[in-house]
């Protein structure tokens, strides 16, 4: 067995990706797989989705798109482990079974994600109210010791923890304690109206939009009223703090014609299209592959699923035992 620490996340399969999505969590990810100190396991959260109501049709489009989405953008599935959660639902929703009958219902009453929802006026079901502790069999069934995460899944990944910790103080040393991992300089994306980056507010830059869509939404970023030759603030500027997560090689020059008056919002947005268009450039390329050759994507989701599958079992003959079923051991 490897002695590398394991990092473990996963992605819903809600729609076509955006720059907070990668800039939040994706592309930590891939620095992970990357960097070679790392056992990476990364999954397709699509059972996760259910929370809310989906069309089954768009449901299972997007569920493909989510597999050769992250593919293009970088993960490996020579290095990493890449599985569909779906493909494996016995294993992950029976231990989620064992450890909901663990888990007192004030520490899923306290869920952020759970309230917030609740006030926007979401269905509040059973499924969306006990989510964490599907998420926790997520990370306890592979031993993640590490779990990159947005600013919003801090306290599941802490939930899981104080889940695991019940457990085996219950039962003796049975899961790895796991710890999240979040960037805090691109914690919170800025979208186009200025608040954090997400679907629900419909503020988002979508990676693989067509040139001229993905151009339009950058030139309609919301931006403070300035006359032309103006200094402009760089601090608070969603242009430029873009500009920063994008690792603009000129950010120096950039910041004294901000302070200095010498470029208007306008130029400011053109420069971040052609930066942010030639970042994804190769991204765009693997992907055009990707979807012309579905054998091959599907092929890359089993073999990562045989992989998976062989862990998740491992560990819960270990739980089951403890438990007492010694019959399914």
């Amino acid at each position: 067995m490897s002695n590398k620490k394991r990092v473990l996340t996963g992605m819903q399969a809600s729609g076509d990706p955006h720059l907070g999505n990668y800039f939040g969590m994706m592309a930590k990810t891939i620095e992970f797989q990357n960097s070679g100190d790392f056992d990476c396991f990364y999954f397709v959260a699509d059972l996760h989705a259910f929370t809310t109501k989906r069309d089954p049709a768009v449901f299972s489009k997007n569920q493909a798109r989510c597999v050769i989405d992250w593919l293009a953008l970088g993960v490996d599935p020579e290095i990493a482990t890449f599985y569909r959660q779906s493909d494996l639902s016995g294993l992950h929703t029976e231990l989620t079974w064992y450890l909901l009958c663990q888990t007192p219902m004030g520490l899923l009453e306290r869920a952020h994600s759970f309230k917030d929802k609740k006030e926007r006026g979401l269905e509040a079901n059973a499924g969306l109210f006990t989510y964490p502790v599907l998420m926790a069999a997520d990370i306890l069934l592979y031993d993640a010791n590490i779990v990159p995460v947005g600013k919003d899944q801090k306290q599941h990944v802490e939930m899981a923890r104080d889940i695991a910790q019940k457990f085996n103080h219950e039962f003796g040393e049975t899961f790895v304690l796991p710890e999240s991992k979040i960037e805090e300089a691109v914690a919170t994306i800025p979208g186009l109206d200025g608040q954090k980056m997400s679907k629900s507010y419909g503020n988002t830059i979508e990676i693989f939009a067509e040139e001229k869509d993905f151009k339009k939404k950058i030139m309609s970023i919301q931006t403070d009223s300035v006359e032309l030759g103006e200094a402009l603030d760089p601090e608070n500027c969603n242009v430029f703090a873009l500009h920063k997560l994008f690792q603009n090689p000129n950010l120096s020059a950039l910041e004294s014609q901000y302070k200095n008056g010498d470029i208007g919002f306008g130029d400011a947005k053109k420069q971040l299209f052609e930066l942010a268009w030639e970042y994804f450039r190769d991204a765009r390329d693997r992907r055009a592959k990707l979807v012309a050759e579905p054998a091959y994507v599907e092929e890359v989701l089993q073999k990562g699923a045989a992989k998976a599958g062989a862990i998740a079992e491992a560990k819960l003959k270990e739980v089951r035992k403890k438990l007492g079923l010694d019959h399914r051991a």
